[in-house]
């Protein structure tokens, strides 16, 4: 029996050495609860589903957007370059104007001159109906550098402004504020 008593001694002091102090419990319990809360409950389909709809729909709205964006840049490069190359065109046709105004000043005669003058009206008529227009320029105006270009500088003679025009070598051209051709101009200096 005082086997039996110091065998039950020795395994209730084991049991006490391996059981858990209350703070150690405490500890036990807070790790339990952390990791519980460390892992979050998994997601239901409806949730999985909602939350794919929600993040296509900001994509959609992106790329909308996007798109969008694109289609206006697209315009305006469609039209600014439709504007250059009308132009570059008209530009092109500006030496025939060129050369009817010399022919009319060089015609021998009032019929030659006439049919030259009708000529010339209908190019002006054409060029009008592109919204191109002639920049005024004449003689004795100020040299205005917005509108003309000083081809050469002549000394200015006794009463007479410097810096002004003395004489029109080429029209000059525009399209609405757009200065397509310089006017070729002599300055006084």
């Amino acid at each position: 029996m005082a086997e039996n008593k110091d065998e039950l001694k020795h395994s209730d002091e084991e049991e006490l050495l391996d059981a858990p102090t209350p703070e150690e419990e405490a500890e036990g319990k807070a790790q339990e609860e952390q990791e519980v809360e460390k892992t979050p409950p998994e997601p239901s389909e409806l949730e999985k589903a909602l939350a794919a709809a929600e993040d296509y729909r900001r994509k959609w709205y992106s790329v909308s957007a996007e798109y969008d964006n694109f289609r206006k840049r697209n315009q305006s490069a469609v039209s600014q370059a439709y504007a250059d190359g009308k132009a570059e065109a008209i530009l092109k046709l500006l030496p025939v104007a060129d050369n009817f105004g010399y022919a009319y000043e060089g015609a021998p005669d009032e019929k030659t001159k006439t049919g030259i003058d009708k000529i010339i009206k209908s190019f002006n008529t054409i060029l009008s109906s592109l919204g191109v227009e002639e920049i005024v320029i004449n003689v004795g105006d100020s040299f205005d550098e917005s509108c003309a270009e000083a081809i050469m500088n002549v000394p200015a003679g006794e009463g007479e402004t410097p810096n002004t025009v003395q004489r029109v070598l080429k029209k000059g051209y525009k399209q609405g504020e757009k200065v397509i051709r310089f006017a070729q101009v002599i300055v006084s200096i």
